[in-house]
């Protein structure tokens, strides 16, 4: 819902260390493949209790996903890289409450198994409405930059690194807080449903 609006904070924030990594020929795909890897470590962290160590690994995860964007668009964009960022976003999404589950099954599973089943319907309704947008050739003005169209919502990146800030600091009371994050990310997915259903009904 609010990512639109810290676009600019986070170009701002973004270049200099952008500019850095691509003086050191550091490429936007290992920028991008790395910070994967630290987001699966992290939630690794979780699953094992180490709660203050899957807030870190959650930071340079989102630190590596604002970074490789700047550097693609300092070096060379690529659908390769446009691929990556979308699809390894979206397994870090899903490993990370998985953490939390494996850390008390007892009681994370059902809410922790409802928020990830959330997450299917919010990113499968994202990417079938930007195929078919990108097939009309529509374009948003909220992100110019992004490799695919990006259609926003109440459950964007921003509310959901906030969730999973609040599950590494509150993880007792994970459950509830997935639950009412569910919640949000099933009216995301319908509202995405509604849209494509007047815009697409032609």
């Amino acid at each position: 819902m609010i990512d639109a609006r810290l676009l600019p904070l986070q170009r701002a924030l973004m270049a200099p260390p952008a500019r850095f990594l691509v003086a050191r020929g550091v490429t936007a795909d290992q920028i991008t493949i790395a910070g994967c890897g630290i987001g699966l470590l992290a939630a690794l962290a979780a699953a094992m209790q180490l709660y203050w160590l899957a807030l870190i690994g959650l930071a340079l995860n989102r630190l590596a996903d604002g970074l490789d964007g700047p550097v693609a668009r300092r070096t060379q964009v690529t659908d390769r890289g446009a691929f990556l960022d979308i699809a390894l976003d979206f397994v870090f999404y899903a490993a990370f409450p998985l953490g939390f589950i494996f850390a008390d099954p007892a009681a994370n599973g059902l809410a922790g198994a409802s928020l990830i089943a959330s997450f299917v319907l919010t990113g499968t309704s994202f990417l079938a409405f930007s195929i078919i947008a990108e097939r009309r050739g529509l374009t948003t003005d909220d992100f110019p930059n992004k490799g695919i169209y990006y259609l926003g919502g109440l459950a964007e990146g921003a509310e959901t690194i906030a969730v999973f800030v609040a599950f590494c600091l509150f993880p007792a009371a994970f459950a509830w807080i997935a639950w009412g994050f569910a919640a949000i990310c099933v009216i995301t997915g319908f509202t995405r449903y509604m849209a494509a259903w007047i815009m697409f009904g032609d």
